[in-house]
């Protein structure tokens, strides 16, 4: 595996932190609201130019890794990756358990796992590689 760059940076919080949150990184910050694939929970996706930087993810009681208690704001750190067969292989062969999800009109496939200290880490791989 090669980590190619920075993918981008989430913040969960219940849904009235969010939108005031949306608001700062919009108004103060500069971000501007794009496309956001229509995943099973409810959030915005800030651009930096044509790159979706920051995601915003609402809290989501009934799903504890959807909880801003989970990991405390930071949800998780997402990089862009290559050599998803090896990674995955490399995961098995350790014994780690990690979720493996296709996005949607994205052409991407996404690993998540959690670090030693249980911040979720999410790999990003083209599905075409």
């Amino acid at each position: 595996m090669s980590i190619e760059s920075i993918n981008h940076f989430n913040i969960i919080a219940p849904a009235a932190v969010i939108a005031e949150v949306r608001r700062f990184y919009i108004d103060v910050i500069g971000l501007t609201e794009g496309f956001r694939p229509n995943f099973d929970f409810d959030g915005h996706w800030l651009y930096a130019g044509n790159a979706p930087i920051l995601h915003l993810m609402v809290a989501d009681a009934a799903h504890p890794s959807r909880n801003a208690d989970h990991t405390g704001n930071l949800d998780h750190i997402a990089l862009t990756a290559t050599d998803l067969e090896v990674t995955e292989a490399r995961f098995k062969v350790a014994g780690l358990s990690y979720i493996r999800k296709e996005v949607p009109n994205f052409n991407i496939v996404q690993l998540f796992i959690q670090d030693p200290i249980g911040l979720n880490i999410e790999l990003n791989f083209s599905a075409s590689a």
